[in-house]
């Protein structure tokens, strides 16, 4: 290939063309009814359990503050890649400029990074209210919580400054097809012309630094945890404290699981479908869950549910 020929193909075309999701089923708009009906589910659990946490003085502890941002960074998470992929399928025009191709990249990245770090925080919020209860009111106080909140935003935020405009800067010459349904990092990296082991290879210890301090932090809090709860008298508190954590570990084997496959494993355990199903599971599935496994098994939410809709009322009145 000569220079000039090189020079026209080179970002040459500034949109890229998503692969069509849909296409692989059979029933595309009924697959497409699905999807919109899980993303509202999501966005409605999570608003709900927002409004709940706000609302009900009960639910003003650090540990509903952190799944109250949990809600949101799920609501935004969802948000980033469902709206454009149903719009696609309507529209039928699968294109995405290479600047809001770097926009949802950057949002996914800060957002997915942030929610590691969240989860070792509420971990770390656990450890504290069950292994040293006298001390919680004074070691996770408003300030102390403000603070890790504000660090795990930016950790997020760090991830998404540190690869986006690296990945976006490669040389894109030939195929502007991304097999994918959003601009997602190893996706958007395969298409380019240059050599991009020694990035890809970065962006692996990158991510693997990601998950290493989240899940130590977190391996450490349960490790404490379940000895003080082995050591307690009380049958009833070791229920309340197993339930919690519970619930927490569920939500962290079902982010960190899909994380690790996406950017940890080799490429020889990678397919474009493999991905995307693998994608639709942490990016769809995860947020429209999480909200239901923190309130269908947490008593003080359900209650407050109650109050909000009038339950209680309704019986005490009958």
């Amino acid at each position: 290939m000569d220079i000039n020929t090189w020079m026209s193909n080179y970002t040459g075309q500034s949109d890229f063309t998503l692969v069509r999701f849909f296409s692989q089923s059979k029933q595309p708009a009924l697959l497409a009814m699905v999807i919109f009906v899980v993303f509202l589910m999501a966005l409605s659990g999570n608003a709900l359990l927002i409004l709940l946490i706000h609302s009900d003085t009960c639910l003003h502890t650090p540990m509903y503050f952190f799944i109250s941002q949990l809600s949101l960074m799920d609501m935004m998470y969802i948000s980033v890649t469902v709206p454009k992929m149903l719009m696609d399928q309507v529209l039928g025009n699968h294109k995405i400029s290479a600047a809001a191709c770097g926009i949802q990249m950057f949002l996914y990245l800060t957002l997915g990074g942030s929610e590691f770090f969240l989860l070792a925080a509420m971990s770390y919020d656990r450890y504290v209210a069950i292994c040293h209860p006298l001390r919680y009111p004074v070691l996770m106080n408003r300030r102390v919580c403000l603070l890790l909140m504000s660090v795990c935003w930016f950790l997020g935020s760090l991830d998404g400054f540190m690869l986006t405009p690296v990945t976006m800067t490669f040389p894109f010459c030939g195929s502007h097809e991304i097999h994918h349904f959003f601009c997602e990092v190893p996706a958007v990296t395969k298409l380019s012309c240059s050599d991009t082991q020694l990035y890809e290879t970065l962006m692996y210890l990158c991510c693997v630094l990601m998950l290493l301090i989240p899940v130590t932090v977190i391996s450490s809090s349960y490790s404490c945890i379940l000895l003080t709860v082995h050591r307690m008298n009380s049958a009833e508190g070791r229920k309340k404290a197993l339930a919690t954590c519970s619930s927490h570990m569920t939500v962290v084997i079902l982010f960190y699981g899909a994380a690790v496959y996406t950017y940890m494993l080799p490429a020889s355990f990678h397919t474009p479908e493999k991905d995307m199903v693998v994608s639709v599971f942490y990016t769809i599935l995860t947020p429209m869950l999480n909200p239901l496994i923190y309130s269908l098994r947490n008593k003080n939410v359900t209650e407050a549910l109650k109050k909000l809709f009038g339950v209680e009322h309704s019986f005490k009145k009958q």
